[in-house]
């Protein structure tokens, strides 16, 4: 996965979800949309010096997930048996295999900036993710598919900005919701179809800030807040 395969993906989710196309660059993408989410950082492996990308950065030194796999086949991990005449050389020699492995990426296709993730493809700069395809700016989405800047959602297919919600379909800015489709910032709300600035309903079409409207003049206020959206 590289910046223009990621930066496609983007505009397709825009292209589905607003139907219109967007000249934003990355760069653009993650400062206006992915600002809050927890995203691997860039650090350095210790034994090569070479980039990679890890979801703990508490530590010192690390070492990427294959690199480490090398020294495992080849010479081990274990040390030979030395004898110890204090703390401090312990911590020495602890120092020396105490490194945090990083891009771990299992059984899955195309991942680039990524750390733990398991059975995915096409993922860019996400971590604990898995069984997804199409995840760009991602932190612990499960179950996903076309799906930026969003966390800790499952289920989603088409969203953007999707946060602790589930089962949800071309929408925009979802917060702890469940069953919502085609629609724009939605907090705490349920099987919703249709629906803009709602927070606390359920099983409606065609609101806005929960007032109910008439189909027509929902599409063409809709329209408005399109524009405002994308150029905000």
């Amino acid at each position: 996965m590289n910046d223009n395969e990621a930066l496609n993906i983007c505009k397709s989710i825009f292209k589905m979800i607003f139907n219109q196309d967007i000249n934003w660059h990355l760069k653009d993408i993650y400062e206006k949309l992915a600002f809050d989410i927890k995203l691997p950082k860039e650090v350095v492996d210790a034994t090569t010096s070479e980039v990679t990308y890890a979801s703990s950065s508490n530590g010192s030194k690390y070492i990427t997930n294959s690199n480490m796999e090398k020294v495992d086949l080849s010479d081990g991990w274990m040390l030979p048996y030395k004898k110890i005449t204090s703390l401090d050389e312990i911590l020495a020699i602890w120092d020396k295999v105490n490194l945090i492995t990083t891009e771990r990426v299992y059984d899955s296709i195309n991942v680039a900036k990524s750390d733990t993730i398991y059975r995915c493809e096409n993922v860019y700069a996400s971590s604990d993710s898995s069984d997804s395809k199409n995840i760009i700016f991602c932190d612990s989405c499960h179950k996903c598919n076309n799906v930026l800047a969003s966390q800790r959602s499952a289920l989603c297919n088409y969203c953007i900005r999707t946060d602790d919600s589930s089962n949800c379909a071309n929408s925009y800015n979802v917060v702890c919701s469940s069953k919502i489709t085609n629609s724009f910032f939605i907090q705490d709300c349920s099987n919703l179809y249709e629906c803009i600035f709602c927070s606390h309903i359920s099983n409606k079409r065609f609101c806005i800030a929960n007032m109910q409207f008439e189909e027509n003049e929902y599409y063409e206020i809709k329209k408005a807040i399109i524009t405002w959206i994308l150029s905000s």
